[in-house]
């Protein structure tokens, strides 16, 4: 069987990274809500009251995707990636109610993230090991932007995953995923903690610092510090960006995992070309 030239693969991925995006949409909306129902369900067993009546929101895998707003079943047409938001133009086919741009954005970056990934590793593990931590950032951005959380069903796997895939190795060696969790979960720790001494307010949350301590066990702790400053310059465009054109206020808390995520994911496939750049640019190559 003759091998698949690296374009059809390219191709392949963002084929997958696509109907991927698809499920990361279902993820992006309904774990949130299970965590809710969850710790509502939690407090009522503490405080000793009757359980709620009420149905819990549907599952992750199981439940078919239905219309949020006349919660009719959608079919295997109306879920095809891109082309059904596109062929509906953003409206649900049976109420009319407008979709959100969240749903065809994700499935696009799920496309245009997975295609690159096999565009930098080619055919191999690495390239498996990364395009499964390109979905996982997808998600955790996804479900911080809409809630302001990074829950830990997505955040500790991705740390665990990444210290078990150390032993192969396949990014980095166990050593220098350890010391990169490790250092990534103390820095942020450490910052937020200086932060709300001096300020008296929680500049981040713990979600946070369990994002970076995963990156950091992919990684290794050298890729900490670019990952920092790159969260931070992106925060800083997209945040001043938003305040400029009068979309956010100020005042109000802008959460910080995307922007991890986002540095993280182009440290990722592009952390070697970005550091030879800046030593050239330095004149210390």
């Amino acid at each position: 069987m003759p091998e698949l030239p690296l374009a059809a693969w390219i191709a392949l991925a963002g084929v997958l990274g696509l109907l991927i995006g698809s499920f990361l949409n279902v993820v992006i909306l309904r774990l949130p809500a299970r965590m809710a129902a969850a710790w509502q369900r939690e407090a009522r067993e503490i405080l000793q009251l009757a359980p709620e009546e009420a149905p819990l929101p549907p599952g992750i895998v199981r439940e078919p995707s239905h219309c949020l707003h006349c919660q009719h079943r959608l079919s295997a047409l109306d879920n095809i990636p891109l082309l059904s938001w596109l062929s509906l133009r953003g409206r649900c086919r049976y109420c009319g109610t407008r979709i959100s741009v969240q749903y065809p954005l994700v499935e696009l970056l799920g496309g245009v993230m997975s295609a690159i990934v096999m565009w930098k590793f080619g055919p191999s593990w690495a390239a498996a090991g990364a395009l499964l931590l390109t979905w996982t950032l997808i998600a955790c951005a996804g479900i911080d932007v809409r809630t302001q959380l990074l829950p830990d069903q997505l955040t500790l796997p991705l740390l665990w995953l990444g210290l078990i895939l150390a032993l192969v190795p396949l990014f980095v060696g166990a050593k220098s995923a350890i010391l990169g969790a490790a250092i990534g979960y103390l820095s942020l720790w450490t910052v937020y903690w200086l932060f709300k001494l001096l300020t008296g307010k929680e500049g981040m949350g713990y979600g946070d610092f369990k994002l970076l301590a995963a990156l950091g066990a992919w990684m290794g702790p050298l890729a900490l510090l670019p990952v920092i400053l790159l969260s931070s310059l992106i925060g800083a465009l997209v945040g001043g960006g938003m305040i400029l054109a009068r979309r956010h206020q100020a005042q109000i808390p802008i959460p910080f995992g995307p922007f991890l995520a986002a540095a993280g994911w182009v440290w990722l496939v592009a952390g070697d070309t970005l550091l030879r750049g800046y030593l050239r640019l330095t004149g210390l190559a």
